[in-house]
């Protein structure tokens, strides 16, 4: 290691302590949205989409969703959201078969495309459930995958 680098890195990492030690900074709760506890603590799908959307949505054929139809590691499993509806305000991702279903939410601002790549958990074989927020219209789409352990299709 170079004797510059070392010095950057540990005059950075000084000036970042005391001024977490000062009150400069803030957590990343303080910081972050607030939290829709009512929709994050609901137990079923339909009782997370009202909290959150305040409807349980209809179905539409405008929503992609790409996801594996058998998923060997439940604790990263990758899901793309794709429409071509127009004015996407947000976009939900619920796990039916998860205690608390809805794993993730994401929120647009001004012209955004409508795609949203993540990575879930998933307890055991169940449908996904994807809520798009578009023009004033709650609109879901589903998928199931299928859950194994090492991939053995149990």
């Amino acid at each position: 290691m170079k004797r510059r680098t070392f010095l950057k890195g540990t005059v950075a990492s000084s000036a970042l302590v005391v001024a977490a030690g000062a009150g400069l900074l803030k957590s990343g709760q303080v910081l972050a949205a607030g939290r829709n506890a009512a929709a994050f603590d609901a137990k079923d799908v339909a009782a997370a989409s009202k909290a959150a959307f305040g409807s349980d949505g209809t179905a539409s054929k405008d929503i992609k969703i790409k996801a594996p139809l058998q998923a060997e590691n439940g604790a990263v499993v990758p899901v793309k959201i794709e429409t071509s509806l127009a004015d996407v305000k947000s976009i939900a991702i619920m796990v039916a078969k998860n205690p608390t279903p809805l794993a993730t939410t994401v929120d647009f601002s001004g012209a955004s495309v409508g795609y949203y790549s993540t990575r879930v958990k998933m307890g055991k074989t169940s449908d996904i459930v994807v809520y798009v927020n578009s023009g004033g219209k709650i609109l879901k789409a589903h998928a199931t995958v299928k859950v194994t352990v090492g991939g053995c299709g149990g």
